[in-house]
């Protein structure tokens, strides 16, 4: 199983920080593992909220069904998506008011068994550059 967390502050309120967060027809601008929606997200999130996604990391495209686990509006959302080959994943999103600002994390967990040994500890490298990198991106676009 591997894990990984980033944080960042962005330097915008939390209701914007949120909205953009929570819109996912903004997730192409900001996370770099998005490689395209498979089927037309909801317009709004929700506790049992199905979302089939293209994601890329180490190059390779992987196709996870998400389901939105829980919610705290403006604060706090948690997907948990399966993908080929058993490949399991969990991210949460968090945010919270930091100043004049927003402290925004990203935890993801994988499991399966493609995501032990030396491959697990290559996906945990990847996942954490991505998630460094998605968070630059997103106080860029959230700002914009």
């Amino acid at each position: 199983m591997g894990h990984t967390s980033a944080t960042k502050e962005l330097p915008v309120s939390p209701d914007k920080a949120w909205e953009v967060l929570s819109d996912t027809s903004t997730w192409e601008n900001w996370l770099t593992i998005h490689g395209g929606w498979l089927s037309e997200p909801p317009a709004q999130l929700a506790p049992g909220t199905k979302l089939v996604q293209k994601v890329v990391m180490l190059g390779m495209a992987n196709k996870i069904e998400w389901t939105v686990e829980s919610i705290e509006e403006g604060k706090q959302a948690t997907i948990s998506g399966v993908g080929m080959a058993g490949v399991t994943c969990q991210f949460v999103f968090a945010l919270e008011a930091a100043g004049s600002g927003s402290l925004v994390s990203i935890d993801a967990d994988f499991s399966g068994s493609l995501v032990v040994g030396a491959l697990g500890k290559a996906v945990e490298k990847d996942a954490n550059k991505n998630l460094v990198t998605s968070l630059d991106k997103l106080a860029t676009f959230a700002a914009a």
